[in-house]
């Protein structure tokens, strides 16, 4: 399980660190940057498939996505007795993201290359550092990996560095570049881990929504990001899965209901959904947006196949506010299988959350100085957590 989180120079998020528990909540208020917490998650994700530069680059590169305010805050800005201005710059400019757990930690430090007159890629950001340890927090004996720019180091069985250093490109990641389970086992591990993390977002309901279109089904033990496969998840779920868990949230949010999953002639799988008063099932087509979204989250959250890590971003969005407590218990009943991360604006959700679960980790987000920070936490509140120098 991930203890600690830390996000540094990623959009609003200057410098935090933040406790992660098994089910973790994260709130505040528009703005307070909430989704780029959500995004830095993703982004330490895309690190593990060697996609975190091309992620970058869709949201307008690395200067795009730096911490656009000063270095330091002054006192006498703080006091609110000068404005806020740019300062000389004393560190180099970089994104740093990282975890740490009771097992394993990684961090990864991505920078602005040299300009280089030979290639038009001077805008891809270069892995300066990257590391890979052992228990929660980075120190020099704990650590089993390190690169710094294209030089990557190992321990060997004995404890020590292995004598033979390993290069790689400055714009790939040594988990997808260096996983080998003979001469680095847990870098794959660690990578091996990261990729099995789960993310959803919004889900689609209009009209054309791929979760309303009928398709061919195979057993789907994991929901795909845009629900097409809503049919099947649910079947597998039914087949496979706890089938007993279903019926119940069904039913929690719309009392007296019954879901099945039906298959036509030609192999096409179609959700039927009986409610008391009518005379036939209605299929994906014919269902509210908020019934349909809420089975997407029962498909997703009920997986046969859990994760290390399910991040979820606002899953209240377009939830009628009834639906909210049925959620509350779909997400509780997650999280005794995997940790959970859950982004929410919805008060009465968390709420929920809260008298459901008592081991709830509560993290609300707010702004200082343009700054994301969390609320309540002072300097010595901060779980420990040691940034790799250049």
């Amino acid at each position: 399980m991930l203890t600690t989180l830390a996000i540094e120079n990623y959009r609003s998020l200057r410098d935090l660190v933040l406790p992660l528990s098994r089910l973790t909540v994260v709130t505040g208020a528009n703005g307070s940057g909430k989704s780029s917490l959500y995004r830095s998650l993703r982004l330490l994700a895309d690190a593990a498939r060697n996609g975190a530069v091309a992620a970058l680059a869709r949201e307008g590169g690395l200067p795009s996505t730096l911490w656009a305010g000063p270095e330091t805050v002054g006192r006498a800005v703080r006091e609110g007795r000068a404005p806020v201005q740019g300062t000389r710059r004393s560190k180099p400019v970089g994104l740093r993201l990282g975890f740490a757990g009771n097992e394993f930690g990684y961090a990864l430090d991505l920078g602005i290359p040299v300009p280089d007159q030979t290639t038009a890629f001077n805008l891809d950001p270069e892995f300066k550092r990257e590391c890979v340890w052992r228990g929660p927090v980075l120190r020099q004996v704990t650590l089993l990996a390190d690169r710094a720019g294209p030089v990557v180091r190992t321990r060997g069985r004995s404890g020590g560095w292995e004598k033979e250093a390993h290069r790689i490109g400055l714009t790939d990641s040594m988990l997808s570049e260096f996983a080998d389970p003979r001469t680095a086992p847990e870098v794959m591990v660690v990578r091996e881990r990261i990729r099995s993390w789960r993310f959803y977002d919004h889900f689609r309901t209009d009209a054309e929504a791929p979760a309303r279109q009928l398709r061919v089904g195979t057993r789907t033990p994991v929901l795909g990001h845009d629900g097409a496969d809503l049919a099947a998840a649910l079947r597998t779920i039914i087949e496979i899965g706890d089938a007993d868990a279903l019926a119940g949230a069904i039913d929690d949010a719309f009392p007296g209901s019954r879901l099945s999953v039906e298959v036509n002639h030609d192999g096409r799988f179609e959700v039927r959904f009986r409610q008391d008063g009518l005379l036939r099932p209605l299929g994906a087509a014919e269902l509210s947006d908020g019934t349909l979204r809420y089975l997407l989250w029962v498909a997703a959250l009920l997986s046969p196949r859990p994760p290390e890590l399910l991040v979820l971003n606002e899953p209240e969005t377009s939830l009628h506010p009834d639906l909210l407590p049925a959620l509350a218990v779909l997400i509780s009943t997650a999280a005794k299988q995997a940790q959970l991360v859950v982004v929410s604006h919805a008060r009465p959700l968390v709420r929920a959350l809260e008298v459901i679960d008592g081991d709830i980790g509560s993290l609300e987000l707010e702004k200082e100085f343009g700054a994301t920070v969390l609320a309540g936490q002072g300097r010595l509140d901060r779980p420990a957590w040691h940034w790799p120098k250049r």
